[in-house]
């Protein structure tokens, strides 16, 4: 699970608990401007072929880590799929983050008012 948080013009990962081990990360930050699009059903989140692994976990009811796919870095961290939410990026290390929260809605509705309020 992720805790999202805002900090001015910076939305912070917090990855609690275990996923830490698993995902190899406590947190990740990225300027807001750097996002694309915030959804509330990612694209993927359902196929069996997540990308190659290049640190991180993936077992039956958990992929936590970094992983490669189609040439991108795409972070993820999920138990349960109905609670993953998707972040596309552009100018950072990563292309893609998916991600457990606790409240979906509640963060992409966050996300997209602080994107809103950047422009």
């Amino acid at each position: 699970m992720v805790n999202v948080s805002l900090d001015g013009a910076t939305l912070r990962l917090t990855i609690e608990g275990m996923d830490q081990i698993w995902a190899l990360k406590s947190t990740l930050s990225f300027r807001i401007e750097h996002i694309s699009e915030v959804t509330r059903d990612p694209a993927g989140i359902h196929d069996w072929w997540k990308g190659l692994r290049m640190g991180g976990t993936q077992m039956p009811g958990l992929i936590a880590g970094t992983f490669l796919y189609h040439g991108d870095r795409v972070f993820w961290d999920v138990h349960n799929p109905g609670n993953a939410i998707g972040i596309t990026l552009f100018d950072e290390r990563y292309k893609e983050l998916i991600f457990e929260v606790e409240d979906p809605e509640g963060v992409v509705d966050m996300i997209r008012q602080a994107l809103q309020s950047s422009y």
